[in-house]
């Protein structure tokens, strides 16, 4: 029996995508910036993918879709990209809880001279607005907060949010990878300036993202060449690829109002379930969650015989795929920087995994990989007088 429950590392590639992409393939694979047929034909199908990702997150003109290598490019073109227009270092607002690909391009212009505020979250992994308009400063160029954290589901206010950016004259960015095709996004009412997309989040294929970039709005490239893509990302478009976002895109959008309310339904399932085994505590919002995400952390990690890690290689012997938010580098177990971010001890955030849901997870696929689990924990966990031994979640 195989389950897979890690789609928010990535999805299967749907059939109409994998269709499309066959026919650019064969039939559409000329350069898209040549003036022949050939190159007409593949940039008419560049720009219909543009069209259908715009139409996921109802941008008002195709031309705000800037067509990527993926969601970590996007975030570094809209963090970098706004950088690289200040002849000096300015300040930046971000989370505690971002994705590596914000977090990280943050600390290299933190080490190049710009200041840098990380907002702190609560337990629950959701930043305070009051601290946001508290951050704010005159030199505050950019302020980039995640939509929906991948590691515990919590899903950021950000229209409130980007109000108090927009009252203060700063750009905002969001990272919104996990939340784009699973919640409904309108950027014409949303106040963001920037947001990031990853196709393969949503059932299309892998290597290509985009990013939402409102009218108006001034980046500097982070690649010279041609001047593709508005002149934002030079280098000749991947073509099929392309096409295979688009598609996965546009049913993503025509799925949204049917999809989403049967994974929150599967996914309070698990919760419910998941609740009845001992030494298992949620983490993350429960209310304010992505609608495909679970995620739990177990209490009396040790990094060693019982982690995270631990329980996704037991998952894994059974058939079942999950994750774990620790990592482990040169052999030693690093606990989750989100966990530990939302105020759990280094021990619980050993313990840290992910069940993500998607378009194949049935009621027989939750149920039995909780008793699988259930099962797991029952071997691993350390007895005394015949019950389990727990430590304490929270510091």
């Amino acid at each position: 029996m195989q389950i897979y429950l890690d789609y928010s590392a990535t999805t299967p590639t749907r059939k109409e995508a994998i269709a499309v992409m066959q026919t650019v393939l064969t039939q559409q694979w000329g350069n898209p910036s040549s003036l022949h047929e050939w190159g007409q034909r593949a940039a008419m199908v560049v720009e219909q993918a543009r069209v259908q990702v715009a139409g996921l997150i109802n941008a008002a003109t195709p031309e705000s879709i800037v067509f990527t290598s993926g969601g970590t490019e996007a975030n570094n073109l809209a963090i970098m990209g706004v950088a690289r227009l200040y002849a000096v270092p300015q300040h930046i607002i971000i989370s505690s809880v971002e994705h590596s690909a914000i977090s990280e391009t943050v600390r290299l212009l933190e080490m190049s001279g710009w200041e840098v505020t990380r907002l702190s979250v609560n337990v629950k992994g959701r930043v305070n607005p009051l601290d946001l308009k508290a951050a704010l400063r005159h030199n505050t160029a950019l302020v980039s907060i995640i939509y929906g954290q991948s590691e515990v589901g919590t899903v950021q206010a950000i229209a409130e949010l980007g109000k108090i950016v927009q009252s203060h004259g700063a750009l905002f960015h969001t990272d919104a990878v996990q939340a784009a095709g699973r919640l409904p996004i309108d950027v014409q009412q949303l106040p963001v300036d920037l947001l990031s997309l990853s196709s393969h989040k949503i059932y299309g294929p892998q290597g290509v993202g985009a990013l939402y970039v409102r009218p108006g709005v001034e980046l500097m490239p982070l690649l010279g060449g041609g001047g593709q893509e508005m002149g934002l990302r030079s280098g000749t478009q991947a073509v099929p690829i392309i096409a295979g976002f688009g598609v996965a895109a546009e049913l993503a959008a025509e799925e949204l109002a049917t999809e989403t309310p049967r994974l929150i339904e599967l996914r309070d399932r698990a919760f419910a379930q998941l609740a009845e085994i001992p030494g298992l505590i949620p983490t993350g919002d429960v209310c304010d969650r992505l609608p495909h995400h679970v995620s739990m952390c177990l209490e009396n990690a040790d990094g060693k015989k019982l982690s995270g890690k631990a329980l996704v290689r037991q998952l894994n012997l059974a058939g079942i795929g999950i994750s774990a938010g620790a990592a482990c580098h040169s052999g030693k177990l690093s606990p989750s920087p989100i966990l530990l971010a939302m105020g759990y001890s280094e021990k619980a955030a050993l313990g840290g995994i992910r069940i993500t849901l998607g378009r194949d997870t049935t009621q027989a696929d939750i149920d039995w990989t909780v008793m699988v689990l259930k099962q797991v924990l029952q071997r691993l966990t350390p007895v005394i007088s015949g019950q389990p031994k727990y430590i304490s979640k929270i510091k």
